[in-house]
């Protein structure tokens, strides 16, 4: 009845950090900063909160629930009363005893703290809610929040699944987990079950607030949640109703990418005899990061990334592919367009051709660990009580290459609730590997020389020095960029709209002057 909600979201930009490599946050603090606007921040439908909590009082009697902390109030915290429609009233004992048994609780019933205006909150998990709600749909396992409207709505995917399709390969969904939904606590992984047919029918939403489920169809040519909805007349709305607001937020689902990356790491071979021979299989590389440590599968990852045949960079997700077997170099990059417009789903396989010998992520991340200057200095940030976490190692198409980018973070030793802090960058373009305190200074180092290994239109793989030239176009490209960041980074911080938006058309006229640059 005291610590019943959570409070606040935080937002950070995902390009930039402070002088200290902290994140550079665009909402945060209790109370929130105003950067996203005015919100109600209070989470009573979340992904910790505790299983049940019991709200609500009279409109008279004083607040009891924690809000917040401030060193400005009496007791050294501001106190709330629950206002939200969500709950099942107390005002009965015989209600308060059902609960009371549900949950081993005898002061559910003896306390006098609950009173007629008392209400329960439970079913809290956002995940849980949807699959009440809807037990026909196959819950994604990220739930991720959004201000929509001034609220806090958790977004969900789900989706409808079969074991019964005709003619069609069975997966185990549990199989197609990585290192993200094995090891991390806020993503979960999809039920142990089989399934030959699956689709993003829905897109749910739940109030962070009032704990309110909202079912909208997001494939209006899926026959099965056809039926379903036949089944259930109202109980999920139209594509029509997702204000532009809430389209804004919407991604493509990751666990419905596992499941195609799963099919396609086998699926792309053209010709039976190759199939049936197991010839030319992908799979997904080992995640070389601190997080996968080698021993699970590398996680897709949002990027906002340009590939060739696209006219400008959009919201992605991607996955690299290494041959099935030994080998750990790069075969393809699979790339799915994220933005909720026209493009929506497609999915584009960048193929390199066998006679191509490209670096795939193990590999990149063990040429870094070689390098004398990254092992020294890897070395002694270890020093003096400070654990190096090396974060996402990023695979881009760029240019007529593919250029790695990894995070180095600090935190210290045993203290798992400090974030990392942003420490060096390594990149990694053809054989040349940069390493720096900033991305610019890694992307400097890199293409300030050599141009590196590079992929022609046909994929073919070239080997071509950098001419004076071209090195002095890429380095003015790479000052112009520099330029560009610190103008955006320093207009974030002010909110200035105005001058944010110059400075984003800044850098991406610097980006393609720099893919230019590559290309002569």
């Amino acid at each position: 009845m005291v610590y019943t909600h959570g409070f606040g979201i935080v937002g950070a930009f995902g390009n930039t950090v402070d002088a200290d490599g902290k994140p550079t946050f665009t909402v945060g603090d209790i109370p929130p900063t105003k950067g996203l606007g005015e919100f109600q921040p209070r989470v009573y439908f979340g992904e910790n909160v505790p299983d049940y909590s019991i709200i609500g009082g009279p409109a008279a009697s004083n607040p009891v629930e924690l809000d917040y902390p401030d060193d400005n109030s009496p007791n050294g915290q501001k106190n709330y009363t629950y206002t939200g429609q969500g709950g099942v009233p107390m005002g009965s004992l015989f209600t308060r005893l059902l609960f009371a048994i549900k949950y081993q609780e005898q002061r559910i019933v003896l306390s006098n703290l609950i009173n007629s205006e008392s209400k329960i909150l439970f079913n809290r998990n956002p995940r849980e809610r949807v699959a009440k709600v809807a037990p026909w749909l196959t819950i994604d396992g990220d739930p991720y929040p959004a201000i929509i409207d001034g609220k806090i709505l958790w977004i969900i995917d789900g989706y409808t699944t079969s074991a019964g399709y005709p003619n069609s390969r069975v997966v185990n969904l549990a199989n197609t987990g990585d290192a993200l939904t094995s090891r991390s606590n806020a993503v979960s992984s999809l039920d142990n079950r089989n399934v030959n047919y699956i689709r993003n029918s829905v897109k749910a939403t739940v109030d962070a607030y009032d704990g309110t489920v909202s079912l909208y169809q997001w494939d209006d040519k899926d026959p099965v949640l056809s039926t379903w909805s036949k089944a259930f007349p109202g109980s999920v709305k139209p594509r029509s109703e997702i204000s532009a607001e809430l389209l804004a937020h919407v991604r493509y689902p990751e666990d419905m990418f596992r499941v195609q990356r799963d099919i396609l790491s086998a699926y792309h071979v053209t010709t039976a005899d190759a199939f049936y021979g197991g010839q030319d299989f992908w799979r997904v590389p080992l995640d070389p990061s601190s997080f996968g440590a080698n021993s699970a599968n590398q996680p897709p990852y949002y990027l906002t990334m340009q590939i060739p045949g696209q006219s400008k960079p959009t919201f992605s997700l991607y996955t690299p592919f290494v041959p099935r077997g030994g080998r750990e170099n790069l075969t393809a990059l699979a790339v799915v367009n994220s933005d909720a417009g026209d493009e929506y789903g497609k999915i584009t396989v960048l193929q390199l051709p066998r006679s191509t010998n490209i670096a795939g992520p193990s590999q990149v991340s063990s040429n870094f660990e070689a390098k004398p200057e990254v092992a020294t200095s890897l070395s002694l940030l270890r020093q003096g009580g400070s654990d190096v976490v090396l974060g996402n190692l990023l695979t881009l198409p760029v240019g007529k290459g593919l250029l790695y980018v990894q995070p180095v973070y600090v935190r210290a030793t045993g203290n798992t609730a400090a974030y990392p802090l942003l420490q060096k960058v390594l990149v990694s373009f053809g054989d040349q590997i940069g390493f720096s305190e900033t991305l610019q200074g890694a992307l400097d180092q890199v293409f300030g020389g050599n141009s590196g290994t590079t992929v022609s239109d046909n994929q073919q793989s070239t080997s071509t020095p950098g001419a004076a030239g071209t090195s002095q176009a890429i380095r003015a490209a790479i000052s112009s960029l520099q330029s560009a960041f610190a103008d955006l980074e320093a207009a974030q911080k002010r909110l200035d709209g105005a001058a944010e938006d110059k400075a984003r058309a800044r850098v991406k006229a610097a980006i393609a002057a720099l893919i230019s640059a590559q290309n002569r």
